[in-house]
């Protein structure tokens, strides 16, 4: 599948707010959000909230409820749970292993004089491609809950 058939609403199934541009080895599926760069964050390393706006993920059990490097736990995953490894975290981006592979990268971008703007980044490896319409949807969701939790 090519890169332009997974930017477009045929490639994801619906329209979305998101991009995907190609950053060297990886895709970078990436969507605006209306809120700080430190309230996306925060969000975005909460394993509390990964399973509503995450659609691959169907539960979090973790000590770490904010992970940082090292946080260890396991997702459940189409029913079957498996283990994770958050391997590098600084705060505003953090990797991790899935089952002991490499998976996505997370990161939020911040926007000069837009302290009310971020934008939230997944980095997908280019073998797994087919994994970018999952991350659109993904950030589309997390978008929803973020703005939503700070419009309320």
């Amino acid at each position: 599948m090519d890169i332009e058939g997974l930017c477009g609403p045929s490639g994801s199934g619906g329209e979305s707010a998101s991009t995907v541009v190609r950053e060297g080895t990886t895709l970078a599926v990436g969507r605006d959000v209306a809120v700080a760069p430190s309230v996306a964050a925060e969000a975005l390393r909460d394993t509390r909230t990964w399973p509503d706006w995450g659609p691959a993920i169907d539960a979090v059990e973790s000590d770490d409820r904010y992970v940082t490097r090292g946080t260890r736990g396991r997702v459940r995953v189409g029913g079957a749970w498996v283990p994770f490894r958050v391997t590098a975290c600084n705060g505003r981006r953090w990797d991790w292993r899935v089952a002991g592979i490499p998976a996505t990268g997370h990161r939020v971008d911040s926007y000069a004089g837009a302290s009310d703007r971020s934008r939230v980044v997944v980095e997908v490896p280019i073998a797994a491609a087919w994994y970018v319409p999952v991350c659109r949807r993904a950030l589309d969701r997390f978008a929803a809950l973020v703005e939503d939790e700070t419009e309320g």
